[in-house]
């Protein structure tokens, strides 16, 4: 469906004055390029200047038939024919023709040497293309100034290469020194009024890199624009990506095809065959019949490339209803590269546009291949061409604009956040629509150079009784003998507005419709179109706005000279633009807010760009007092997702008490969420709980109503009504419903959503409630948050924060660590939490002995709890009760080593982390000797473990080796223990504790060992005695088994 606005898309339009009748014209480089019907003069007028004055002229070596012109490089290319024979030249330098005295050169393709311009002086060179085929189009790249020739079945790549005038006069001096040393006299590079050195001037020539067969297609046209090739022949386009190969030998394999596409139908003379209609897409454009094959240009030194299939569209008959057999054909093929400030050199957006003479197609390529737009015209079209927010159109009698979707397009590609709940823009297959038409008579052609539309007419000159019979080829007509009086043709050049003066007409025009029918569907649309409209303007590059396209502020204030009252007046123009955009996002909010279910949705973001506050929009929504007090979908979406999100923003109490009447009256389910969003700290708490209250009589009891309803009482002062809705439910319960909505508990980042683990994250701020539970339900407080950090609604950081804010950080949140602990799963998440539980344990040990303890707090759980609970916590090992002292220490000291001694018995901490953290404990009291060991004996250092137990209480050294000198470890009885006791006894033979400890180490020696072993261990100093008892026994236990 095309749309149609009667928007004035033409300010103004001139004739310019030409002598002969045109009959090719291109533009390009602010000049405007007349080939004389059937001549060989090429006339160039200034485009940039008022009445486009004539700026030079020059002949060609033929007859002109098809003529282009290149912005990189500033060069012309032209198929001339002269005496039946087509020749293809490329025409440079032209602008010094000005004088129309300076002098030409004509020189071979590749051939550089023996120019003037190679001796220093300035010159136009006509470059001849040889080629084996005769040249049908020409098209240039627009990014890279490459040359692509399209011949029957041949399409030609050339590349355009510079060389630095210096470098080619130093080479062509030394070969006329080494070959002509006696002619330098008569090569003076001085001679002539033009024979000025310009050493940093770049002569143009082109290499022939690729060359690409089609042998089922004849070619009518070509296209090329960053690597993208674009051929049509009568009812095919085919498009393909040309790439610099990685592979050399990939390059040289042709495409795989099926053998009915490679090979040509058999028998088929009497048939006439109707192409069936196709379109295929990228990766499976390659299964069309096109059997395209790459040629090698045979330089070893030039670039190996590999192509692949972009995009394949055939038409079958019926698309040209009402058309004679000769217009049954595609025209005006075009590549189209659009340009973003933050991409000057690869354009952003690559687009195919290729019309038929009932309607037109545009795809973007670039980022996958998308039909955006198909133009349905309202008669036969001659000629199209794009330009950034037009296309233009010419028919027989009227010149038409239609919008394109380039920007929108281009909009997605350099911002990532479109399309998300931030931004908005309209969607790039939005149904176009055309503009006003300019009657004009007799039109044959079209071209645009930035915001200037040229066009050439010529008047019938047959009867009208007489049949139209002129062929399409009018561009080869032969010339006609102009008349003194007049003539019956022209050159206009129309002036188009700039686009922001076109997104102000069509506000203006938007405004009937808000006046009659508000939520029409042309509102929304012409509002859309004004929205890309000005993302075209922004989108604009620093040359497009110096070239006329851009800034209106700049071009309009003919004062401005200097570069920084440009530069002033630039920044003030976009200022306008981007406020004009948010004035368009809130009238894109306002038709979204009250839009169906499908597009409501957009009034958020739409809104968001407009900077309106929430006030503005409430304003701009609330029901017109005559009308139904309902509410529409998008701006309760809009309020929704607004309260959802964690914004410093705080509402009036107006403000608030609206919007909870809006959700009572609309959604009163989603009460709960409203009232716990921080945007809504100010809202009347009487009359909030009176509405809760009637929602609950309604609604039935559910536990995050209840919550709020307790919040609610505890704002208000009522204690014993908070307490009452508190008990209502069990703490499991509650628990629940805080999962349910974490912003009763929480406020900031963590109050909607988030990951368990670390990272990026914003802050988070406990509630009023939050900070009751603190000090009534400290029990509830916790398990809730360990709840939520389970349920990726709070990060471990944001929780730890949350217990420092609220004056917790020594009990409470020790408390959640150790939760935590139990309730936990991540590894990554558990190894942190021991370390900072044992950082804790250690700390308050330490303090302990300095007297500098925390209050007095009971913890949630104890060091038993723990054991009991939490796998992480092992028993303690029994040697430990030896070592331990029972009333010498405080409670709050007994808890802390206990805990820490369960994490050190337990299999999950990691010993060598808190290490460097253990030597701040002394070791010289039992407690911090205990530790130590435990560290010890935790990394396998039972050696020493059992010299420093000896020395510091032998009485536990039994228990000790009973529960650790197990398994592979045991020979350490006799290898180290026995040893070291007999060692010990001889030294004091009355410590009944070393005897004590002696005789159970041998009753253990003799149960493990053979008597040989057993003898071996016997000393040798004279008290064999004292273990032949235990060698007896050994002896009867070896006997038995």
């Amino acid at each position: 469906m095309v749309h149609v606005y009667n928007c004035h898309p033409f300010k103004s339009q001139q004739i310019v004055q030409v002598e002969q009748e045109p009959g090719l014209v291109c533009c390009g480089g602010g000049a405007l390029f007349v080939v004389a019907t059937g001549g060989c003069k090429v006339e160039v007028y200034n485009l940039e200047k008022e009445g486009c004055p004539l700026f030079c002229r020059f002949a060609t070596m033929g007859t002109v038939k098809s003529i282009q012109h290149s912005k990189i490089g500033d060069y012309l290319v032209t198929i001339e024919e002269k005496n039946n024979a087509t020749y293809l030249r490329a025409y440079t330098n032209w602008r010094y023709q000005a004088e129309e005295k300076g002098r030409v050169g004509v020189r071979l393709l590749g051939h550089l040497l023996g120019g003037a311009s190679v001796w220093g002086g300035v010159q136009m060179e006509i470059i001849e293309i040889p080629m084996s085929e005769r040249p049908i189009a020409v098209s240039c790249c627009p990014v890279t100034g490459d040359l692509l020739v399209g011949c029957e079945k041949t399409v030609v790549l050339f590349t355009l290469s510079r060389q630095n005038q210096q470098n080619l006069q130093n080479q062509s001096q030394q070969s006329v020194q080494n070959s002509l040393p006696n002619s330098q006299q008569s090569c003076n590079p001085s001679q002539g009024p033009t024979s000025v050195s310009h050493p940093n001037l770049s002569i143009l020539d082109f290499e022939r890199s690729v060359i690409l067969h089609l042998p089922k297609m004849s070619l009518k046209q070509v296209a090329l624009c960053g690597g993208y090739v674009a051929v049509n022949a009568e009812l095919e386009v085919l498009v393909l990506k040309l790439e610099a190969a990685s592979d050399p030998a990939a390059a040289e394999e042709p495409l795989e095809t099926s053998k009915s596409a490679a090979e040509p139908p058999q028998d088929q003379d009497d048939f006439l065959l109707i192409p069936r209609h196709q379109e295929l897409l990228e990766s499976k454009a390659k299964d069309c019949d096109i059997l395209v094959t790459m040629e090698k240009t045979g330089l070893e030194d030039q670039a190996q490339y590999q192509f692949s299939y972009i995009l394949f569209r055939r038409f079958s008959p019926e698309f040209f209803q009402g058309c004679r057999v000769e217009e049954m054909q595609i025209h005006s093929l075009q590549l189209y590269p659009l340009f973003t400030s933050n991409s000057l050199e690869d354009p952003t957006c690559v687009f195919c546009f290729f019309s038929l003479p009932t309607a037109g197609y545009l795809y973007s390529l670039k980022g996958g291949v998308e039909l955006l737009s198909a133009y349905q015209y309202p008669e036969k079209v001659l000629q199209a061409v794009m330009s950034d927010h037009l296309l233009h159109v010419i028919t027989k009698n009227a010149l038409q604009c239609f919008t394109v979707r380039c920007s929108a397009v281009a909009a997605r590609m350099e911002d990532p956040y479109i399309d998300t709940t931030m931004k908005a823009c309209p969607p790039s297959t939005l149904e176009v629509c055309a503009l006003r038409i300019q009657l004009f008579i007799g039109l044959r052609s079209v071209c645009v150079y930035n915001q200037r539309v040229i066009l050439l007419s010529a008047a019938d000159t047959e009867t009208q009784q007489e049949p139209e019979r002129r062929s399409r080829k009018w561009t080869i007509s032969s010339p006609k003998e102009t008349s003194t009086v007049g003539h019956g043709w022209n050159l206009y050049v129309v002036d188009t507005v700039h686009p922001f003066t076109l997104y102000q007409e069509m506000v203006e025009y938007s405004c009937r419709y808000v006046q009659t029918t508000p939520q029409s569907h042309s509102l929304r649309h012409l509002l859309s179109e004004a929205h890309l409209l000005l993302r075209a303007c922004l989108l604009q590059t620093p040359e497009q706005k110096q070239s006329g396209q851009g800034d209106p502020a700049v071009s309009s204030k003919p004062g401005s000279n200097g570069a920084v009252d440009k530069n002033s007046a630039t920044q003030a123009n976009r200022q306008e633009l981007e406020e004009a955009l948010r004035q368009n996002s809130a009238q894109l909010g306002d038709c979204f807010s009250r839009a169906s279910q499908k597009d409501c949705h957009l009034a958020l973001p739409y809104y968001k760009m407009s900077g309106l506050t929430v006030a503005e929009v409430i304003s701009r929504n609330r029901p017109p007092p005559e009308g139904p007090s309902s509410y529409g979908l998008g701006f309760l979406f809009y309020l929704k997702l607004h309260l959802l999100e964690e914004t410093e923003q705080h509402l009036t109490q107006e403000e608030a008490d609206e919007i909870i009447y809006i959700f009572s009256q609309s959604e009163p389910f989603l009460l709960v969420s409203v009232c716990a969003s921080p945007c809504m700290i100010n809202c009347s708490a009487t009359r909030t709980l009176q509405i809760l209250q009637r929602l609950e009589d309604t609604a039935g009891v559910s536990v995050p109503l209840t919550i709020i309803m307790a919040a609610m009482a505890l704002r208000l002062g009522k204690q014993q009504d908070y307490t009452e809705l508190m008990e209502r439910h069990a703490e499991m319960q509650l628990v629940y419903g805080f999962i349910e909505e974490p912003r009763l508990l929480l406020h900031g980042g963590g109050g909607g959503g988030g990951g368990g683990g670390g990272g990026q994250h914003s802050q988070v701020h406990p509630t009023s409630l939050a900070r009751q539970l603190a000090n009534t339900q400290p029990g509830l407080l916790v398990a809730a948050m360990v709840a939520l950090h389970e349920n990726c609604k709070v990060q471990l950081e944001q929780a730890d924060f949350v217990f420092k804010e609220l004056g917790c950080e020594n009990t409470l949140l020790v408390d959640f660590w150790e939760a935590m602990l139990m309730a936990s799963s991540q590894d990554a998440v558990i190894q942190e939490l021991l370390f900072r539980v044992a950082s804790v344990y250690i700390d308050r040990l330490t303090n302990s002995i300095n007297g500098s303890g925390a209050p007095k707090y009971k913890s949630l759980k104890g060091a038993d709890d723990l054991i009991t609970s939490c796998s992480h916590y092992g028993a303690l090992y029994p040697w430990l009760t030896v070592l331990n002292p029972t009333h010498s220490t405080t409670s709050e000291h007994q808890e802390a080593l206990h805990k820490l001694q369960s994490l050190l018995c337990g299999p999950s901490l990691s010993v060598g982390s808190i290490v460097p953290l253990l030597e701040r404990l002394s070791g010289e009291t039992l407690w911090g000797f205990s530790l130590h060991l435990l560290c010890a004996t935790r990394r396998g250092q039972y050696e020493s473990s059992i010299e420093q137990l000896l020395d510091r209480c032998p009485q536990a050294i039994i228990a000790y080796a009973n529960h650790q000198l197990q398994d592979k470890y045991m020979t350490l009885w006799w290898q180290k223990l026995l040893p070291e006791l007999c060692k010990r006894t001889r030294a004091a033979a009355d410590n009944g504790i070393l005897l004590g400890a002696l005789k159970e180490t041998l009753v253990v020696v003799a149960m493990e060992t053979s008597p040989a072993e057993f003898l071996e261990l016997i000393p040798d100093d004279g008290t064999a005695s004292y273990f032949l008892p235990h060698l007896l026994t050994c002896s009867q236990r070896h006997l038995m088994a």
